[in-house]
C-alpha cells in the first residue's frame, strides 16, 4: 500500500466525494495490506454505486478473505448480472470464472 497514492486518492475524493473510481482505487489499495480499512469503501460503492461493475470482482474476493460467506455469493451473482445487462463481456467471464472457482473450493 502506497501512503503517497493514498493521499493523492484522498485529495481527489474531497474534490470529487462522489466519484466511484475514486473510492474504487482507495479500496484496491487498502486491500493490498489491511481488509478491513477496504471493506467500508466497496461496500460504499456497492450501496451507492451499483452499476460500476468493476466492484463486484474485488468485493466477492474481500468477502472470502474476511470469511464473509453469506456475501460471497451474492456479491458474485449480483455482479454477474450487472455485468450481463451492460453487456460488459470481459467482467462477466472474469466473474464467472471467479465464482465457478469459489463454488468448487467451497465443496471441499
Amino acid at each position: 500500500m502506497s501512503q503517497e497514492r493514498l493521499r493523492q486518492l484522498f485529495g481527489f475524493l474531497k474534490e470529487e466525494p462522489n466519484d466511484p473510481f475514486t473510492l474504487y482505487a482507495i479500496a484496491l489499495e487498502y486491500q493490498k495490506e489491511d481488509a478491513e480499512k477496504a471493506l467500508p469503501y466497496f461496500e460504499k460503492l456497492l450501496n451507492e454505486h451499483p452499476d460500476y461493475v468493476a466492484t463486484y470482482y474485488h468485493a466477492a474476493h474481500l468477502y472470502q478473505d474476511l470469511e464473509m460467506k453469506d456475501k460471497v455469493e451474492q456479491t458474485y451473482l449480483t455482479g454477474i448480472e450487472k455485468a450481463k445487462s451492460q453487456q460488459e463481456s470481459l467482467a462477466l467471464r472474469e466473474l464467472q470464472n471467479a465464482y465457478n472457482q469459489y463454488l468448487f473450493e467451497e465443496e471441499d
